[in-house]
């Protein structure tokens, strides 16, 4: 079975809890988590600059294709089960599915706050 792999930022809290809920729903193990910080982000974003991949989630699909950003949001849900209806809906509605992640992103800092510590201290790597 071929996997895509979601990078993900491992020093943000929310990031990881965040990836933790979405591999919890990947009951099939679609998903492959690797931290932006791994050096085979670097190989896997080829030539993107360190802003760029900081900035957010990366979704590399098996056949080398990224998605970045709010781009990510509906090959990432087809790829999960029952996602096909979160999938199309964010395939419909690009332009509102790129600001609330933005919005997101942009606040993950406070988002992770009201989550808790506990919460946000999740190892994603080691769900399944």
């Amino acid at each position: 079975m071929e996997r895509s792999t979601l990078l993900y930022d491992a020093d943000c809290g929310f990031c990881r809890w965040s990836l933790a809920k979405i591999l919890r729903w990947d009951t099939r193990g679609r998903i492959r988590p690797v931290p932006l910080q791994d050096p085979e982000a670097d190989e896997l974003l080829g030539d993107m600059d360190e802003e760029r991949k900081m900035a957010s989630w990366h979704l590399v699909t098996p056949d080398g294709r990224v998605y970045s950003a709010g781009d990510a949001v509906p090959p990432l849900a087809a790829a999960l089960p029952a996602g096909a209806p979160v999938a199309a809906l964010a395939r419909a509605f690009p332009g509102t599915t790129g600001r609330v992640y933005s919005w997101v992103a942009d606040h993950r800092d406070q988002l992770g706050r009201r989550l808790g510590a506990q919460a946000c201290s999740v190892d994603p790597t080691r769900i399944r």
